[in-house]
């Protein structure tokens, strides 16, 4: 794919912290680096691709935008939240929702983040691909 491309890097996930759904991460329920599709708002195709790998703040990401409109967004600070699409395979009950191990599906730039601090952090300049 020819074209504007823009990085960006950020946690789309912190450890330890109760997001607005009940659920908490543990550090290890993402597992091993990879990359995965990136999203806008969990909808649609991918607007990019997101390498992923866990850090001790939390699931660490380096996005590449490739939708152009979305890229703008960033670069200007108007759109930094992060979220994740995940399917939950070990997780324990109780005051909250404990995510032992998850299988990580997509990463995707949003609005309004499930975990408030689930932030772009770094905007890098824009490159071509």
């Amino acid at each position: 794919m020819t074209g504007a491309a823009s990085r960006f890097e950020g946690h789309a996930a912190l450890w330890d912290r109760v997001d607005r759904a009940g659920d908490v991460f543990r550090a290890g329920a993402f597992g091993p680096a990879r990359t995965v599709p990136l999203l806008w708002q969990h909808r649609g195709g991918p607007v990019g691709v997101a390498d992923v790998h866990e850090d001790a703040t939390g699931l660490r990401i380096v996005g590449r935008l490739t939708d152009a409109g979305l890229a703008a967004l960033v670069r200007d600070g108007r759109l930094r939240g992060l979220s994740v699409g995940y399917r939950p395979l070990v997780a324990a009950r109780g005051r909250v929702r404990e995510l032992l191990r998850v299988e990580l599906v997509e990463v995707s730039l949003v609005a309004v983040p499930m975990q408030p601090a689930a932030r772009i952090d770094r905007v890098f300049q824009e490159e071509t691909i």
